[in-house]
């Protein structure tokens, strides 16, 4: 059984959105069970109408909900050891629960996993990785907004973090990894970016096949399966491309309902909408998986609705499934051990990102 906490009190909707959620995957993945964190008067009217859910879940009361304009260390300090979004991080921390689910506020959760969890050895800040779908399948963007401006150590710690991420989700024995820049040329970028990447074709680490620079458009097409960036630019990008997604989709619905003849070429071309539609759907895609803590959290968007927020849960469940911080782990070990004089690590000046 995979055991996951949830906490019902995270984003714009609450339990009405996250519970009905839970059903669905219970359709598709019946071998879950749920611990969910909430208020009672909140939680309790929508959990009664839901009898498949309640017969394999355990809900616990907590007084606090963190709200989606908290500041983080106003989280910390109103919610730490009561709130909902504390108590289903806590339980990954004390072995209830096998992985995290939450659709609150980011720059809280991130505060209150790290500071419930801690970060691995070796990590000094942790990272948001987030699914993104390609030309050729599907990649791995990581950081997403966890870490502004992260040093040239940080960023190797992000591809091993995302190496390991692509090993257990895309099936990728030896995933290719590029270095999000203004060019793929070796001489430009920030010095941040040309160090680890000569550090990273230096260390020619077995668990990844480092593939050099890449640019923007070389996300939607797929030509690596992890690109690492710092979470300002990788923040900016995942924005940019939820919004365009959007944008694309109601240029096709404007066009195709404009004269009757458009009308009716959408008929005979539905089928391929449809799987345009699909392929552009981001709620297929939705969540963020905090890597370099011990244990699994993964943050779902706060607007997600049913189908998205069960879409975050069975990122969750497959990374558990994968067995993610048994690799993680793996992965930093190997690279430490070979490579002890790079130190990596090191603490950065910048602080914490947010959504």
């Amino acid at each position: 059984m995979i055991r996951i906490s949830i906490d019902a009190m995270g984003g714009d909707h609450g339990p009405t959105v996250i519970l009905p959620a839970l059903v669905k995957v219970i359709e598709r993945r019946p071998d879950v069970r749920f611990l969910i964190f909430g208020r009672d008067d909140a939680v309790r009217p929508v959990l009664d109408q839901l009898p498949r859910l309640a017969g394999v879940s355990e809900f616990v009361h907590c007084e606090v909900a963190v709200r989606m304009d908290d500041k983080p260390s106003q989280a910390l300090r109103h919610g730490r050891w009561k709130s909902s979004m504390w108590k289903a991080v806590e339980a990954v921390k004390n072995g209830h629960a096998d992985v995290c689910i939450s659709a609150g506020n980011t720059g809280a959760l991130m505060a209150m996993s790290k500071f419930c969890l801690r970060t691995m050895a070796n990590i000094d800040r942790p990272a948001i990785a987030a699914l993104w779908p390609t030309v050729r399948g599907e990649s791995i963007v990581l950081d997403v907004g966890a870490t502004i401006g992260a040093d040239a150590h940080q960023l190797i710690d992000f591809a091993i973090l995302g190496a390991a991420m692509a090993r257990a989700l895309l099936a990728v024995d030896r995933p290719t990894v590029g270095l999000l820049n203004v060019g793929v040329e070796e001489i430009k970028g920030q010095e941040e970016v040309k160090e680890a990447g000569l550090l990273l074709r230096e260390a020619n680490l077995k668990s990844m096949d480092y593939h050099g620079f890449v640019e923007g458009d070389d996300i939607g097409r797929g030509t690596v399966d992890v690109v690492v960036t710092e979470g300002f630019a990788g923040n900016i990008a995942l924005k940019t491309a939820e919004g365009t997604a959007k944008q694309i989709g109601e240029y096709l619905r404007a066009a195709m309902s404009r004269t009757l003849m458009a009308r009716i070429g959408y008929i005979f071309a539905k089928g391929a909408f449809d799987r345009l539609r699909e392929k552009m759907d981001v709620r297929k895609v939705n969540g963020g998986v905090f890597l370099g803590l011990n244990g699994i959290v993964v943050k779902s968007h706060g607007g997600a609705d049913e189908e998205g927020f069960a879409a975050a849960i069975e990122l969750g469940y497959d990374m558990v499934r994968n067995r993610l911080i048994e690799r993680i782990k793996s992965d930093l070990d190997t690279f430490h051990t070979r490579q002890p004089q790079l130190q990596v690590g090191k603490p950065a000046t910048a602080g914490d990102g947010d959504e």
